[in-house]
């Protein structure tokens, strides 16, 4: 198992955002992650990737605990976030927002991991000396994705990939991220797109007030009634 969580709990404060989740992300799958807004989605990626501290709980990678260590440690480990809203440096240049990507590794080593970002987006090659600012919706959001693979991870996960895009950049996403998946890299992706998330997903969850509600393969999900009239639109 790549990554396992048991009886995580992760407070603000009074608030408890997460209450016991359990979960695993087998290596090489895709994971969904759906709810509504504020259910603790966010919050849990956060947990995993280390800039927020769970009070209590366990999160394994390959088996070692990482609970509490430093973000800048667990990207050495192998994982990294693309967090909802892009969070780009839009002053900075697509190249340097890349080079921020890959800020744990020497710079002498970040060549092959170029190449894989401007194979995967052509966009971003050619607007590499452009200001990240100047960048389309769908492309700062290619550029947050690059960014994170910089790393070169084995397990990437996403905040709200198809946020604010187009239909038509949304399914652009998805095909993206499936292809990240066949060059090896575990996926945990969180999607208000319920219905896009589950159908590439291997395995997925649902979280309702900071619990695991419902769990099972994608096409489990999209054919469970109860998730079907909460999150699918009807």
């Amino acid at each position: 198992m790549l990554l396992e969580i048991n009886k995580l709990n992760t407070y603000y404060n009074r608030l408890h955002a997460l209450w016991d989740v359990d979960m695993k992300v087998e290596e090489g799958s895709i994971v969904a992650l759906i709810g509504s807004n504020g259910a603790g989605k966010s919050t849990l990626l956060k947990s995993i990737a280390g800039t927020v501290r769970p009070r209590s709980g366990q999160i394994l990678y390959r088996g070692e605990p990482v609970c509490g260590l430093p973000a800048s440690r667990i990207v050495t480990k192998g994982i990294t976030l693309s967090p909802e809203g892009r969070q780009i440096f839009p002053r900075m240049t697509v190249r340097e927002n890349l080079q921020m990507g890959g800020y744990t590794r020497k710079k002498d080593t970040l060549g092959a991991s170029f190449d894989r970002v401007f194979e995967l987006f052509p966009i971003l090659k050619e607007r590499a000396g452009q200001q990240a600012g100047t960048l389309s919706g769908g492309e700062q959001q290619m550029l947050a994705i690059g960014r994170a693979l910089m790393s070169s991870p084995d397990m990437l996960m996403l905040d709200e990939p198809s946020l604010g895009l187009s239909p038509i950049l949304t399914d652009t996403i998805f095909h993206l991220i499936e292809e990240i998946k066949r060059q090896g890299v575990t996926i945990l992706l969180i999607e208000q797109n319920a219905f896009g998330a589950l159908s590439i997903a291997d395995y997925g969850y649902v979280l309702e007030n900071g619990k695991i509600s419902v769990e099972g393969t994608g096409q489990e999900l999209l054919g469970n009634q109860k998730v079907y009239e909460s999150y699918l639109g009807v």
